[in-house]
């Protein structure tokens, strides 16, 4: 479906524009609605939620109003020498639970702009607020231009071994990206991945610890630390090191874990056993190395 309707799509641009401004519309009219679900889904707090849903409508509008440059490279008397960037065809898209409306729009709407068509998988951890959008723009985008496919890593592999398939758009674990660009290796299918990794914060002896630690717990702990540009490893020089702990310690203590639908809430819960799992063997493996609890720790 995506590759037929990608002969149609790729010829208009202000039409590609209007349809990406509609989504944005669309998406505000239903806010209250698909972040509540997003919060009943990935369990981040509602307000949250709400934020992530206004920042996919505004990523939308803003990539309705990007322009696609031509490239003078050469100018040679009556000659010149132009790049032109052309749409490629169908694109895989799969993304992952953590911000699962806010990563999907930022893959479809720069796609959907460039003339592509797109074919998008959502986490099996969280497809339903993903295919509720895709129920949303269905009038407003053409039929096979925008399609949301559901399922696990066999759904995912046969997206990627697709012969239709031009790009691949992949938001994920490490390993998983390392199998995604094996399959893209064998027709030479264009790849952008996004993955994992462990981000440092190196806290200086001149830092004030009251006022660098909200900083630093902030971007440790967004959205309950499932975040792939979240801090991960703190290194704090040793002369502030005891109140730089302190410091945090306090804030953990007053945050409230919860329901994300509880308006008190700060933090939701993780998002998935498995990943709970993961946390828990890191806390265990810190404690066997001598590392030192300063606060919570247990389930």
């Amino acid at each position: 479906a995506a590759e037929i309707a990608f002969c149609s799509w790729r010829k208009n641009i202000d039409l590609r524009r209007n349809v990406l401004r509609k989504c944005a519309e669309t998406m505000r009219a239903n806010a209250e609605d698909l972040a509540r679900l997003l919060t009943q889904e990935q369990g981040k707090p509602l307000a949250k939620a709400m934020r992530e849903i206004g920042g996919a409508a505004r990523w939308f509008e803003y990539t309705a109003d990007l322009e696609i440059p031509k490239e003078i490279i050469e100018v040679q008397g009556q000659e010149t020498v132009e790049v032109r960037r052309r749409p490629l065809g169908v694109v895989a898209a799969i993304t992952p639970w953590n911000y699962p409306v806010m990563i999907a729009v930022c893959k479809i709407a720069p796609a959907l702009l460039a003339g592509n068509t797109i074919v998008l998988k959502p986490s099996p951890f969280t497809p339903l607020t993903t295919l509720k959008l895709g129920e949303l723009l269905k009038d407003t985008i053409p039929r096979g231009v925008l399609n949301f496919v559901s399922g696990g890593n066999t759904l995912g592999e046969s997206m990627t071994n697709h012969p239709a398939v031009r790009k691949i758009s992949f938001t994920g674990s490490i390993a998983t990206g390392k199998s995604v660009a094996m399959a893209a290796a064998s027709d030479l299918k264009r790849l952008t991945l996004e993955l994992g990794g462990n981000d440092p914060a190196i806290v200086l002896p001149d830092a004030d610890p009251k006022e660098i630690a909200h900083k630093l717990f902030s971007a440790a702990f967004e959205n309950s630390g499932q975040v792939c540009v979240a801090i991960k490893r703190v290194y704090v020089h040793e002369d502030i090191y005891n109140q730089t702990i302190d410091e945090l310690v306090s804030i953990a203590q007053r945050i409230k874990l919860g329901d994300g639908l509880d308006e008190k809430t700060d933090l939701g819960p993780v998002n998935n056993r498995q990943q709970f799992e993961r946390v828990q063997e890191l806390i265990e493996d810190a404690q066997q190395k001598g590392g030192k609890i300063a606060t919570g720790g247990q389930r």
